[in-house]
């Protein structure tokens, strides 16, 4: 089945209407504007203060923002871009543009200059709605230049084009749109362009009825409902596919409150604030937390201190509130595997850490049932994502729940699909007896070495990352003896290696931290060195995608030309020259 939507191309076969009208996304908002219109829904911190809205007060604005849309007259279907970091006025612009009748297009705030420019070429929007960033970042102000931008209330006025309109002027004078308009469930609600760890991004198109069904997909965790009320703090990026899935469509059908975050510096204030009854985050911050617990208290010493009964109950306790996760009733990994022992770590905090899976393409589809749990699997299928292993050990999923297609690349929407019907993820898995799904790597970083054992580069980051010694790691090796590791050190460690005594002990704990690894490994996954760059991997520098991934592309691209002089070099740790 093939489908043109607008100058889209779909080639989802299992692109269908099976949801009732009830359950998509338009029809639930005017649900809970009526259901719940007295009832907290969204908590801004903004310059120091907290602002709140109701369901009621929060519907007000987008209705008077929807109607300030539609009286634009924009060709219905046109593109609205979303630009800018998670805030109240993020949601609101998105159900105003799909209540106006147009597509929402979020892009990520801390995307480079030429991808910004790229995306905007490609997507062409009418308007784009502007908030706030960590930085001033001129590139948006250049790639908002010619059409409309609406800046809204947190919006830093460096990254504003000066004909900008502002939101809170807009409001000031617009009746709010009285109709409750509707959108059929296989219209084109958004496109959500993927993070770029493999290259260009690629516009994932989805449907009203997908994303439902990605706030649908997690009622199975919730077989007795959820309370009157959780808290969820939303700070990864809702241009990605998880905190969209996660926090926008949850809240769609179940009671939450969504707080957000100011800035980075406020970020553990706004999370305390919070006080989350469901936390959801990705594994490279979930070490980062764990680091500053062993900061305060050495990893020996606190294990120790967890084995004894009374003290150990006192000790959980204490490292959760300090977190600020002592209401915490699900703490959740995504974006990519959490290493193992990270999982066991927390739950031996007392929290009930789950796995879920999905990609831009699919939404989630994977986590797992109450009771069900097992570590290091990411759970059972959404019933709305029917899930094979190929021959290949690739992952495969069909259901309505996967995109349309990508938007205005047809040949990559015909290769994405087999013939009949499974979106190929790219990703290597395995499914036990109880139809769980295990993550064991990406088909394309799989490699060969010149003994032609092939080497899963997936495995050996996990260990090297529960180390707690690297903010960063890559493991490469392809037609070499044995594989290799190029790493970043984490904080700490960067700073002890500032004089030569620190950079000797640091280099010692590395040595046995590759003997340690080692030990654990096939003889064909042994590394043969560790490569420690001292430059940081950062969103800004083009080695960590906007969702905190490894861009191992990037690193090839810098690195490849050197890899066989550091192997003949003979050394088992080496340190790159800082560029």
């Amino acid at each position: 089945m093939e489908l043109i939507v607008g100058d889209s191309f779909c080639s989802n076969p299992a692109a269908t209407s099976v949801l009732s009208p009830r359950e998509l996304p338009l029809q639930r908002l005017y649900a809970f504007e009526r259901e719940r219109a007295s009832m907290r829904f969204l908590v801004q911190p903004i310059h120091g203060m907290v602002q709140e809205w109701t369901w009621g007060e929060t519907m007000l604005e987008v209705r008077r923002m929807a109607a300030w849309l539609k009286a634009q007259n924009w060709p219905p279907g046109s593109r609205i871009m979303i630009l800018g970091k998670n805030s109240a006025w993020w949601l609101m612009a998105d159900f105003a543009i799909w209540m106006a009748g147009y597509v929402s297009v979020p892009l990520f705030p801390a995307a480079s200059s030429q991808t910004m420019a790229a995306l905007c070429d490609h997507c062409e929007p009418v308007a784009c709605f502007l908030g706030r960033f960590d930085n001033p970042i001129p590139a948006a102000r250049k790639a908002t230049d010619s059409f409309v931008s609406i800046a809204c209330p947190d919006a830093d006025p460096a990254s504003i084009p000066a004909h900008s309109l502002h939101w809170n002027d807009l409001l000031a004078t617009q009746p709010p749109m009285e109709e409750s308009p509707l959108r059929a469930g296989m219209e084109v609600a958004t496109i959500i362009y993927t993070s770029g760890s493999t290259g260009q991004p690629k516009g994932a198109i989805h449907s009203f009825q997908g994303l439902s069904m990605m706030g649908l997909s997690m009622k199975p965790q919730f077989p007795e409902g959820l309370p009157e009320t959780d808290r969820v703090l939303s700070y990864l990026p809702l241009a990605h596919i998880a905190e969209r899935a996660l926090i926008e469509m949850n809240a769609l059908f179940s009671p939450l409150e969504i707080y957000f975050v100011e800035n980075l510096e406020k970020f553990p204030a706004d999370l305390a604030r919070a006080q989350s009854t469901i936390f959801f985050s990705v594994p490279r911050l979930y070490a980062r937390f764990q680091q500053k617990v062993f900061e305060r208290v050495p990893e020996k010493r606190l294990r120790l201190l967890l084995a004894l009964p009374l003290v150990g109950a006192l000790t959980r306790r204490k490292i959760r509130r300090a977190l600020s996760l002592d209401r915490t009733r699900i703490v959740a990994g995504g974006g990519a595997a959490t290493p193992v022992e990270l999982i066991r770590w927390y739950r031996g905090l007392g929290l009930n850490f789950i796995e879920g899976y999905g990609m831009t393409e699919t939404g989630i589809t994977h986590v797992p049932l109450p009771g069900t749990e097992r570590v290091g699997f990411v759970g059972q299928a959404s019933p709305y994502a029917e899930t094979r292993i190929s021959p290949e050990g690739e992952i495969q999923i069909r259901g309505a729940m996967n995109m349309m297609g990508y938007f205005r690349n047809p040949e990559k929407s015909h290769t994405a699909f087999t013939p009949d019907g499974f979106l190929c993820t790219g990703d290597r898995g395995e499914i036990d007896a109880e139809g769980r799904l295990r993550l064991i790597g990406r088909l394309k970083e799989e490699f060969k070495t010149s003994k032609g054992k092939y080497v899963y580069p997936a495995r050996i980051e996990e260990q090297m990352t529960v180390t707690g010694m690297f903010e960063g790691v890559a493991v490469f090796g392809e037609g070499f003896n044995q594989p290799f590791a190029l790493a970043v050190l984490s904080p700490e460690r960067r700073d002890a290696c500032l004089n030569a005594n620190g950079r000797a002990e640091v280099e010692a704990e590395l040595e046995a931290c590759l003997e340690r690894i080692n030990a654990n490994l096939e003889l064909a996954e042994r590394l043969s060195f560790i490569a420690v760059s001292q430059e940081p991997w950062t969103i800004e520098n083009g080695y960590l995608t906007p969702t905190l991934k490894v861009r191992r592309f990037a690193l090839e691209q810098r690195y490849s030309s050197q890899f066989q002089q550091w192997e003949l070099a003979g050394r088992r740790i080496l340190w790159l020259e800082a560029q």
